[in-house]
C-alpha cells in the first residue's frame, strides 16, 4: 500500500482508536497460549511479511489461503488486546491484493470464521466497515463491503434491532452497482428547466456529486478541466458532464455557478428526491460517477480522474 493510502487510514483508524479509549502499542512480540498483552497491543504475523514481493502463483495463493491464520479466532475473551490499527492495515492490505473475482468467497469465508463469537464478528465488522465503507477510507468498495454484510446479517449472533444499520447499508451499497443501470432523477438546472440524468445523450456520461465551496470538488473540476482526454471528447460531443449539487442552500450553489466550467451541465436536486430516496450514497462529497451510453456504472463514487481516464481507455481498447 503506498504511502498516501496509508496515512488516510491512519488517520480513520486513530480517530477510530481514539474513539474507543485505547492507545495503540505495535509489539513485536509472537502470539501463544502462554502470551498475554496489555489492551491494544497485540499485532498479528502476516503469512508473508512483504505482500507485494509476489513472484509466483504458487506463493499468492499461499499468502492468501493463510493470511489470516495468526489471528485467534477462537478466544473472544482476548479480542480487546488486538492492535486495532494495525488490523484495518492488515485488512486494508488484504482486500488490495486479493483477485477480485474471488473477492466475494474469500471475504464471506473471514466474515465466517469470525462470526463464532460475538465479540470477534463486532470487532471485524467494525473494522471492515472502517476499511470498505468509511467514506474517508482509499480502499472503501461496496462491491467488497456487500458479501461482508451479508454474511454479517446471516448471522444469529445479531438481533432485530442489530441488524438496522448494516440492512440499511447493505440496501445503499446495491444501488447503482457497476455494470448495472445507474438510478435515474430529475435534476433542475438554474433557469428552471428540469430534465433526467437518463436523457443525457452521449458515449458517456461524468456524473459528479458536489457541494459550492467544497475544496476537494473544486481540485477534481480542475483536474478533469486539465485532461486532454476528457476535453477532447467533450468537444467531440461523446462525453458530457453533470455536476449536480444534491443539498438545498441553493442561494450558495447560484453564487458558485460562475465556477463551474462552461459546456458541463449544472443541476440540483430540487426536493432533495436523491437524498431521500437514497438513490446514490451521498456520505462522501465529492462523488464520481462514469456511465456508458446505456448508463450503466463504469467507476461508482470515485475521487480519482485518473480512474475515469483508464476506465474509458480500457473501454475503447475492448471495443
Amino acid at each position: 500500500m503506498n504511502d498516501i493510502l496509508r496515512t488516510a487510514l491512519v488517520l480513520v483508524a486513530l480517530i477510530l482508536a481514539t474513539a474507543c479509549g485505547s492507545t495503540p502499542k505495535p509489539s513485536t512480540e509472537q502470539a501463544s497460549e502462554e502470551t498475554t498483552y496489555a489492551p491494544g497491543t497485540r499485532t498479528m504475523k502476516r503469512s508473508r511479511q512483504d505482500i507485494y514481493s509476489v513472484t509466483t502463483r504458487q506463493e499468492y495463493e499461499d499468502m492468501v489461503a493463510t493470511y489470516w491464520d495468526d489471528f485467534d479466532f477462537d478466544s473472544p475473551e482476548r479480542i480487546a488486546e488486538y492492535d486495532t490499527l494495525d488490523i484495518i492495515f492488515a485488512l486494508s492490505d488484504y482486500v488490495t491484493v486479493i483477485p477480485p473475482h474471488k473477492a466475494d468467497s474469500l471475504l464471506r469465508n473471514l466474515m465466517s470464521r469470525a462470526s463464532a463469537h460475538r465479540p470477534t464478528l463486532d470487532f471485524f465488522a467494525m473494522v471492515m466497515e472502517v476499511v470498505l465503507h468509511d467514506p474517508n477510507s482509499p480502499v472503501r468498495n461496496d462491491e467488497y463491503y456487500i458479501p461482508v454484510l451479508e454474511t454479517l446479517l446471516a448471522s444469529p449472533l445479531l438481533d432485530e434491532y442489530d441488524r438496522i444499520a448494516p440492512q440499511y447499508d447493505l440496501a445503499l451499497a446495491k444501488q447503482n452497482r457497476i455494470m448495472h443501470i445507474a438510478n435515474d432523477f430529475v435534476y433542475t438546472t438554474a433557469n428552471g428547466k428540469r430534465s433526467r440524468l437518463h436523457a443525457i445523450t452521449a458515449d458517456y456520461v461524468i456524473l459528479m456529486f458536489s457541494n459550492p465551496g467544497c475544496p476537494m470538488c473544486r481540485e477534481i473540476t480542475e483536474e478533469i478541466c486539465a485532461s486532454p482526454l476528457l476535453n477532447e471528447m467533450q468537444e467531440r460531443g461523446s462525453l458530457k458532464i453533470l455536476s449536480l449539487y444534491p443539498d438545498e442552500d441553493l442561494t450558495a450553489w447560484r453564487d458558485h455557478l460562475g465556477d463551474m466550467p462552461q459546456g458541463w451541465i449544472k443541476g440540483y436536486d430540487d426536493g432533495l428526491v436523491i437524498s431521500s430516496q437514497s438513490l446514490y450514497n451521498l456520505n462522501a462529497i465529492p462523488s464520481l460517477y462514469l456511465l456508458d451510453s446505456k448508463k450503466r456504472v463504469l467507476v461508482k463514487d470515485g475521487t480519482s480522474v485518473a480512474q475515469i481516464e483508464n476506465t474509458i481507455a480500457i473501454v475503447e481498447s475492448n471495443k
